[in-house]
């Protein structure tokens, strides 16, 4: 069976040191990382850069332009002579003067890790992870936005593109009762009241590569992890960067701790690491990894 194929205990998983270190290089910065902090936002591209570049012979920066100032996306490759690719994205910018930390250093962190983890895989579809710029309002859903640059440029070289994965705050996690919520409440009576879970997102149109890699997340078993298909209108289900590449035409769908829904840290100064639960979030990229491989 395909999603049967799993990491072997004796091979590499991911290290709650380094994703401290991680989240540490991206939260403490002299700056927030904030559309109009320009300098700073180099500055994070190129940490992203220097770690990617570690781990992969083939890294690169694209650059755009938004009212005059120069943003860049930073793409790590691995598996370059494979021609369909799948894409795993997270935004590194923040909205406003914060630290950021659950949204989105959590999920730059993801990639982070994931290329030290693809290192050497034997791949038959080549995986580019790309972190984005603009992300964040003012920029969300036009056209400055990170991910909308990349998949477009994707979509004008009519590239072959199996999916897309985007993780979107994946380091918030609460075992207490009523520290989730939900768009509708009726939902509570199926995910239950506890923030403890992992969560796809997918709309009802999402296509192949969502469902696949739905499958195989939850075939790895490093953490409880919950499905959910809505209508792309309902309220969150598309607001990250996974929306670009469905309006380019190809599969995609979110990796997220619903964000809002449990996190009352989200776009405010409280959005910090010491907030984060770093073994679950360990597990998450675990499985990130996992679903990766048993697709090859």
């Amino acid at each position: 069976m395909l999603f049967s194929v799993m990491l072997s205990e004796a091979e590499n998983r991911s290290d709650t040191t380094l994703i401290k270190s991680y989240l540490t290089s991206l939260t403490k910065t002299p700056a927030s990382r904030s559309e109009d902090n320009a300098e700073q936002l180099d500055r994070t591209a190129e940490f992203i850069r220097s770690v990617f570049a570690r781990y992969s012979d083939s890294v690169s920066m694209q650059e755009y332009t938004a009212n005059g100032k120069t943003y860049r996306n930073v793409i790590c490759s691995f598996g370059t002579a494979n021609a369909e690719r799948i894409i795993v994205g997270a935004h590194y910018d923040v909205c406003g003067q914060q630290q950021g930390a659950d949204d989105n250093a959590s999920g730059v962190t993801g990639l982070l890790e994931l290329a030290r983890l693809l290192k050497g895989q034997t791949l038959n579809y080549r995986i580019d992870l790309v972190a984005y710029s603009l992300e964040e309002p003012p920029y969300f859903r036009t056209k400055f936005m990170g991910s909308y640059v990349h998949a477009r440029s994707l979509s004008d070289h009519k590239t072959k593109v199996f999916g897309m994965i985007s993780l979107e705050m994946i380091g918030y996690f609460k075992d207490e009762q009523q520290s989730q919520e939900y768009p509708l409440n009726i939902l509570s009576l199926k995910y239950g009241s506890r923030g403890n879970y992992i969560t796809l997102v997918k709309g009802f149109t999402a296509g192949r590569f969502a469902r696949k890699f739905s499958a195989a997340y939850i075939a790895q078993h490093t953490i409880r992890t919950e499905k959910f298909t809505a209508p792309f209108a309902l309220f969150g289900v598309a607001f990250s960067d996974d929306l670009n590449y469905r309006k380019a035409g190809y599969s995609s769908l979110m990796l997220t701790d619903t964000a809002f829904n449990r996190n009352k840290n989200y776009h405010e100064k409280s959005d910090t690491m010491e907030t984060l639960d770093i073994a679950r979030m360990a597990k998450v990229i675990d499985g990130v990894l996992g679903a990766l491989i048993a697709l090859q």
